[in-house]
């Protein structure tokens, strides 16, 4: 059996905060399989956030294990946590992130420049994305000029452009409403159907009733786990 694309084995986080400890997490284990379509779901402050940045190599545990793509990323260094990152996941936002100069072409092209892909190469590849989104015909604009949707599409398609094993969305239709959310849901759903693991962090109900799997946290602790 193959190794889970996410692993976490007993995870604490303790933030220290002048003389006082916050508790984080306390001793959370799962793990996701390559292909899953999950969400990890709690009100603010029950410990999603930080969840999120250890499967994304923002923060590393205080004690426990997280591997992901089978790697433990606390014996990591820097440099080998961001292209991990760079390479392994790609990040979605609720407020886009979009680069405000760019063009939606340009920000696309963004992660692929970190890879050291050379500019012909990364333009073929972030048209690409950008069909598969839908925005063919918005390559030119700024974000400015785009709609909430529109914008999250292009978030969509930059962290998909790397071709990454996991797609990590942090509210990702927070600031849209209901109608393009689900049009945007419905995208992230296509996209797991090629394979790619999709994981949302959210507080909404209705984008946890949407996925497949769904890991309710509270006060640093898994208190369910199920098949949605």
């Amino acid at each position: 059996m193959s190794e889970p694309v996410i692993l976490m084995d007993n995870v604490r986080k303790i933030y220290s905060m002048g003389e006082q400890e916050v508790h984080a997490l306390r001793g959370i284990s799962f793990s996701v399989e390559q292909g899953e379509f999950m969400s990890i779901m709690g009100p603010s402050g029950s410990g999603k956030s930080t969840c999120m940045n250890m499967i994304g190599c923002l923060d590393r545990p205080t004690s426990g294990i997280v591997k992901i793509g089978g790697r433990e990323t606390a014996k990591m260094t820097e440099k080998e946590l961001a292209e991990l990152r760079n390479k392994t996941i790609g990040f979605v936002f609720q407020q886009y992130h979009l680069l405000p100069t760019m063009t939606v072409l340009e920000n696309v092209m963004v992660p692929l420049r970190y890879q050291g892909i050379e500019r012909i190469l990364r333009r073929d590849m972030a048209l690409e994305a950008l069909e598969k989104v839908g925005l063919s015909d918005r390559i030119n604009h700024l974000p400015n000029e785009l709609s909430g949707g529109q914008k999250q599409r292009v978030a969509i398609a930059r962290a998909t452009v790397t071709k990454p094993a996991i797609i990590l969305a942090d509210e990702p239709t927070g600031a849209l409403d209901s109608s393009t959310g689900k049009a945007v849901l419905e995208l992230f759903g296509e996209i797991n159907s090629t394979g790619t693991t999709i994981v949302i962090v959210t507080h909404d109900p209705g984008i946890g009733a949407s996925t497949k799997r769904c890991i309710r946290i509270l006060d640093g602790q898994i208190q369910e786990d199920k098949i949605c």
